[in-house]
Parts: structure tokens; C-alpha cells; sequence
């Protein structure tokens, strides 16, 4: 199928995109690199009657480091991120989860917002924000910016807290300092680059005795939106973490999910899988920094 029929425009500057997106309101969407939106246009699943192309928005792609969090404009780019040796040592767990991103080819292009704007409950970088506890920063022209925490940022399948005459212009993913974390991340497609059926993600901090400190965990493709379950993650701080725990936490974990049923897979095997991948990741990151490189 082809798009329906849509005005372009580019913007000059944060401030103009926004304007465009006050002045036309649910009719307009901005794009960056498309790998989301285009492939829903051509399916006429979306139909805006004007695009506002952000690619040339310089502070949209600046990645600013700090001593607690990384500032990574909305319009980064994912191979970028995934190229850049220093982001791997303050983001673990991201560097994992775009290893699992569609392919080379849709990470030189896509961007790291896209995609959380996007929300497929089953991506990898939505569940990466969740497990980390992201904050998202949405702008408008008539609020000026707001910061959305991922925890109420994903709201459904494809459906967040944007407004509609809001843009994502960056996201703050929290960073872990001490040393010791050690993170994986998992999912099972039918092909490499496929929409997860189940996916899991785990960072966690160890001791030089292997006792875990703090921990973060999550599953995708399981719900409506990427979960992360704090309270489970809470009974790995102190402990050793084996193969009985790291079962006993996977299965208490699904008993939170409701996955849904299709020609790939059921519920019943969703909700198996998660397990499984939530088990194989808390034991690869329990193994330490070095084992999840």
C-alpha cells in the first residue's frame, strides 16, 4: 500500500517544530528517522495530513554525560548510540537491547525517541527505559517542557503520554555509579529482527563477593506495555543470586503479565518464554561486568 496524500515540512528549530505541531494539532506528526512511522503510513494505519521532519534539529542529537544520568537528544541516532564506546560503560543495559533492534541497516537510520514514542510492547528500547526507570522530556509551545517518567510514559499497545501538540525532544536514562553492574538482555523472534514474542532485561550491581547490591529487571512483549517489576528485583538485593532464585523471581514475574495470543504465539507460551529469558538473563548478569560484554 502507499501513504495517503500528507503536506511536508522541515523544521528549522526546536522552537519551529513545535509551533507546527501547536498550529495543526492531531493532524501532524514529526519524523525522524521513519523506521516506525513510515512503515505504518504505507499500511494507512497512520494518516497525518502533515509531517514535520526534525532531522536537522542539531540539539535534538546532542548526548550530554553526567555523574548521574545520560541526556540523549530525541533524535539520536540508535547505530550512534550503539557505536559509542563511552555510552557502553554509563548504559549497559541500552548497548544490550539495540544489539536486538531490527538490523543494521533500520539502526542507521532509526532513532533511540522514535521508538519510545512508538511504544511496541514488544521493542527493546521501551523495555530498556522501563527497567531503568528513563525519564522521557516533552515539549510544547504552550507548556514548555515537561519530564514524563517511563512508569507513566507507556500508557497501551502504541499509546503514550505525549500530547498531541507535544514533541519528545529527550530522554534521561539514569546511570549506575559504583562499579559492578552487570546486565543481559533476551528475546526470542522468529528471525532475527522480528517482533519479539517475549523478551527480558536484568541490571544489576554485585559485590566484590557476588552479592547483589541493587537490581533492575524487566519483560517485553508480555502486556500492553514493557513492564519492570521493582518488587521482585528488590528480593535479589542480598543475595547470591542462583539458578532456584533466579527461576523462583522469573515465574513470580509472569504471574503480572498478560500476554496476548497469535499465529506466532499464545499466552500460555508467551508467558513460558518470558520466563525462561528472565531466568537466562538474571544468571548471565549475576556472572559479573565481564560476562555480559
Amino acid at each position: 500500500m502507499k501513504a495517503a496524500p500528507f503536506d511536508y515540512i522541515r523544521a528549522e528549530s526546536t522552537d519551529h517544530a513545535v509551533e507546527l505541531l501547536a498550529r495543526h494539532g492531531s493532524d501532524c506528526k514529526p519524523i525522524a528517522g521513519g523506521q516506525s512511522l513510515v512503515p505504518m503510513m504505507a499500511m494507512r494505519l497512520a494518516r497525518p495530513a502533515v509531517l514535520v521532519d526534525i532531522n536537522r534539529l542539531a540539539e535534538l542529537k546532542q548526548v550530554a554525560i553526567g555523574a548521574e544520568s545520560v541526556h540523549m537528544g530525541a533524535a539520536t541516532r540508535q547505530r550512534d548510540v550503539e557505536d559509542d564506546k563511552a555510552l557502553h560503560t554509563f548504559l549497559p543495559l541500552v548497548r544490550d537491547a539495540l544489539r536486538w533492534v531490527g538490523h543494521i541497516q533500520t539502526r542507521n537510520r532509526g532513532t533511540v525517541g522514535g521508538s519510545l514514542v512508538h511504544a511496541d510492547p514488544s521493542a527493546e528500547l521501551p523495555l530498556a527505559a522501563a527497567v531503568l526507570g528513563a525519564t522521557m522530556h516533552l515539549r510544547s509551545e504552550a507548556d514548555g517542557v515537561r519530564a514524563v517518567p517511563a512508569q507513566v510514559f507507556f500508557l497501551g499497545p502504541m499509546f503514550t503520554a505525549v500530547g498531541e501538540t507535544e514533541c519528545l525532544v529527550g530522554i534521561d536514562w539514569p546511570v549506575w555509579s559504583g562499579g559492578g553492574v552487570g546486565t543481559a538482555f533476551e528475546e526470542t523472534a522468529m528471525r532475527h529482527g522480528d517482533f519479539a514474542m517475549a523478551s527480558a532485561a536484568c541490571q544489576l550491581q554485585l559485590g566484590p563477593d557476588g552479592i547483589c547490591s541493587r537490581a533492575a529487571i524487566g519483560m517485553g512483549g508480555v502486556d500492553g506495555t514493557p513492564l519492570a517489576f521493582p518488587a521482585q528485583a528488590e528480593r535479589l538485593v542480598g543475595q547470591r543470586i542462583d539458578v532456584a532464585l533466579a527461576r523462583d523471581v522469573a515465574h513470580a514475574c509472569t504471574e503480572h503479565t498478560e500476554p496476548g495470543s497469535d499465529l506466532f504465539a499464545d499466552a500460555t507460551y508467551r508467558r513460558h518464554l518470558a520466563a525462561v529469558l528472565m531466568t537466562r538473563v538474571l544468571l548471565r548478569a549475576a556472572a559479573g561486568p565481564a560476562a555480559t560484554h
